[in-house]
């Protein structure tokens, strides 16, 4: 069973920066984490959930929704089982609930529809003031 949890969510001005972290436990590196999608998704009020990023751990294959193309950079650290999400340029339109999600897949092709998920950490609230 993977556990996630998120943080590093706050406050900033349009233009700043903001980094958040995920910690996967109830698993460790190996055949098998290395065989995960790792996403990142937000969720404003009133608003569905969309993808914002994945990475494929078995090979750090990435892809971003058209919103972040340019100012977010999904990352992860192996050793320490740690996905992140370099959030710059901010805008007000960032403001969401932002959540990591894991998919065990043994495909790189990873795609970002929340329903594909099956493990979901509680979310990190960021704002984005202008």
């Amino acid at each position: 069973q993977v556990q996630l949890q998120e943080s590093g969510g706050g406050s900033a001005q349009a233009g700043g920066s903001l980094r958040l972290s995920c910690a996967a436990s109830g698993v460790t590196y190996g055949t098998y984490y290395s065989r995960f999608c790792m996403a990142w998704f937000r969720q404003a009020p009133g608003k569905e959930r969309e993808g914002v990023a994945v990475i494929y751990t078995g090979g750090g294959m990435t892809d971003y929704a058209d919103s972040a193309k340019g100012r977010f950079i999904i990352s992860q650290d192996n050793a320490k089982i740690t996905l992140y999400l370099q959030m710059n340029s901010l805008k007000p339109e960032d403001t969401a609930m932002y959540y990591c999600a894991a998919l065990f897949s043994t495909s790189s092709r990873c795609d970002m529809q929340p329903r594909s998920y099956n493990y979901w950490g509680q979310g990190t609230q960021v704002t984005v003031s202008s």
